[in-house]
């Protein structure tokens, strides 16, 4: 057996190597590959001896020769291959172990300089990888460290499977893919246009950081995977404490982080099946809680908090008695930390900021739905007041934190806001109706003197005169109805303020 051992990441490729060497393996190497291998005590090959053409170009060309390819790429199944390697005094390569420059860690860092983009480009290793993979029934391909022992352990026994192999060849075509995947992805990054945004062609890879135990049913399997070169986000979270996350828990977590990280405030979510059921900012951290608290403490039992602010040992004392799933925050102090812990079944995590997502997808039947995320940044002192009476301006910072609350409920949205707290929340109603409705009876009492935000328009005034039965006295909604002369009517009989803001923000 030949094995060429040319690989970016070496972690325990010395000890494969030498399991390698002891199955009678001849080891042939590049670089820098080569120079570790020797340290290790091996014997190694060199690259250019087998092709007799030196490395060139600071190393840009080294196994890119017929000596290499041809070894890799001719089926030993087939006479009129093995004779041409006979005749053209090359040697097969039994086994291929790649992995590929540091493309993605190079681009991640802030001042990355094109030049070193370029650089950190690897042209041989996939050409080597594929040529491997594309011909795995002879030859094995490794890409991954995770891989060596149970490769090491089946040559002994004798043979690696042909299934087994074919597992390799799709990782490492997977491993070219990805890699790929970021390349094109940084060339395009600072191209604005329609086709860069959205190109004819176009892939999407992620590195699996977790397996739940199954999906959001206990029949479905599942996977969370994170984006390369990423470390932040709720798929990165450093579990300080509890058990492992379910599937739900991270798609729930990620909707508490967003929401509280939504504000410039000390803000804090509560989630329940992607809406935040009780939402507050204010300048005290504790005192933001227990605002959110009261928006709906019956739906916040077993649900998801998030912060956008160190947790406090104030605030972990004020959340005792209250049973939460997950707690997410970018740190917590000490003392809160011993406090938290003392939940048995609550997982508290430490979440970073993650870059802005250029895109959301969503599958569908035959495909993915892609587009750029809300993000719309808007001043509320720019929306066109429409009734005779404008907003007071503690109503105008009640409909800018209604606003923003609206765009994070699932449509049809309507959200009721008192005091930078979110008192109640109608969502994901066939009607805009039900959704008043649904808001209001959540609210209660707290719903007189509160405002109303709508993430689309009232197709008829129903929605206004209903809310101004709960108490309402200010109204925040896009506009646009083929109605609205009639709901500003209904909006100023009642003696209602309102604006439209311009911009719809429905959350499917």
């Amino acid at each position: 057996m030949r094995a060429l051992l040319s690989a970016y990441d070496r972690t325990g490729l010395a000890d494969f190597a030498k399991a390698l060497s002891a199955l009678g393996c001849e080891l042939i190497s590049t670089g820098g590959t080569l120079k570790d291998m020797q340290a290790a005590g091996l014997k190694v090959t060199q690259v250019a001896e087998i092709t007799g053409s030196p490395e060139i170009l600071d190393g840009r060309v080294k196994t890119l020769h017929p000596a290499i390819h041809g070894g890799l790429l001719a089926r030993r199944d087939l006479p009129s291959h093995v004779a041409e390697l006979e005749q053209h005094g090359i040697t097969g390569i039994d086994i291929v172990v790649n992995n590929l420059y540091p493309f993605v860690q190079t681009i991640s860092k802030p001042d990355v300089k094109l030049i070193d983009a370029l650089e950190n480009i690897d042209i041989g290793g996939p050409a080597m990888t594929r040529a491997a993979a594309k011909n795995f029934p002879s030859v094995i391909i490794v890409v991954d460290p995770a891989d060596y022992a149970e490769v090491a352990e089946l040559l002994k026994q004798g043979e690696v499977p042909l299934e087994k192999r074919r597992q390799l060849a799709a990782k490492a075509f997977q491993h070219v893919a990805l890699y790929d995947t970021a390349i094109s992805n940084y060339l395009r990054s600072t191209d604005n246009s329609s086709d860069a945004k959205f190109p004819q062609e176009w892939t999407a890879g992620w590195n699996r950081v977790a397996v739940p135990r199954y999906g959001e049913n206990p029949h479905q399997e599942a996977a969370i995977y994170a984006t390369p070169g990423e470390s932040g986000g709720i798929v990165n979270a450093k579990r300080l404490h509890g058990i492992d996350l379910s599937y739900l828990n991270y798609f729930d977590g990620d909707a508490a982080w967003v929401a509280a990280n939504s504000f410039p405030q000390n803000a804090v979510a509560i989630v329940k099946h992607a809406n935040p059921c009780g939402l507050a900012v204010d300048d005290n951290q504790a005192e933001a809680y227990r605002k959110a608290l009261e928006g709906d403490p019956v739906s916040a039992f077993g649900g998801i908090v998030g912060f956008n602010s160190v947790l406090t040992t104030e605030t972990a004392n004020v959340m005792k008695g209250v049973l939460f799933d997950v707690i997410v925050a970018p740190g917590y102090e000490p003392e809160a930390l011993e406090i938290l812990k003392k939940r048995k079944r609550t997982r508290v995590l430490e979440v970073q900021t993650s870059r802005p997502n250029k895109f959301e997808l969503r599958t569908v039947s035959g495909g993915v739905l892609v587009q750029q995320p809300d993000d719309l940044v808007e001043d509320p002192r720019t929306w066109k007041v429409v009734t005779k009476r404008a907003p007071s301006e503690q109503e105008l910072i009640d409909l800018g934190f209604a606003w923003k609350a609206c765009r994070l409920v699932h449509s049809n949205a309507i959200v009721f806001v008192k005091n930078n707290a979110l008192v109640g929340m109608g969502a994901g109603q066939p009607n805009r109706v039900n959704s008043v409705m649904l808001a209001g009876r959540s609210a209660g009492d707290a719903s007189k003197g509160s405002v109303m935000a709508s993430d689309a328009f009232f197709p008829f005034p129903d929605g206004i005169e209903n809310a101004a039965q709960y108490g309402i006295t200010a109204v925040a909604q896009p506009g646009g109805s083929v109605k609205d002369d009639e709901v500003i009517a209904a909006a100023d009989k009642l003696g209602l303020a309102m604006v439209m803001t311009g911009t719809r923000h429905f959350l499917h």
